[in-house]
């Protein structure tokens, strides 16, 4: 080998070798259990959306009153039914790209009492409400 060719050799296995280490603090996954896990999510976000429908007028009218759960409630729950199912889909379509959680709580029956939050944000209306059963963890 030429001089170039191992010189390139050796900055090549020294990145290799040091990028593990920038991430020594945070729990690993392996890609396949990154993978897996956001095709699971984005099957059962796309099939199971319209739960998001009686969540919204349960916890709406736990919150308020049962007049407000079903006008309120069941709007509230068609949008979140049909934007999880979108959310869905949109996982299924980038699962080979290791990202972030696009919806929280991942499944439609985690946390049942919180409200759904999309991409992290609390949006205006969409704030988080935590149930007597919740701690409020991710």
């Amino acid at each position: 080998m030429n001089k170039k060719n191992l010189f390139t050799a050796g900055v090549l296995a020294g990145a290799l070798l040091s990028g593990p280490s920038a991430y020594a603090d945070e729990p690993r996954q392996d890609y396949l259990s990154r993978f897996s896990s956001k095709v699971s999510q984005g099957f059962f976000n796309t099939t199971t959306g319209f739960i998001e429908v009686p969540k919204n007028i349960i916890n709406i009218s736990h919150d308020q009153n049962i007049f407000v759960g079903f006008t309120w409630g069941l709007l509230r729950g068609a949008v979140h039914a049909v934007s999880r199912s979108l959310v869905g889909v949109g996982e299924l379509i980038t699962s080979p790209i290791p990202t972030d959680d696009y919806i929280t709580p991942p499944y439609v029956w985690d946390r049942f009492s919180e409200d759904t939050r999309y991409f992290g944000a609390h949006y205006p209306g969409f704030w988080t409400t935590y149930g007597p059963l919740d701690d409020g963890d991710d």
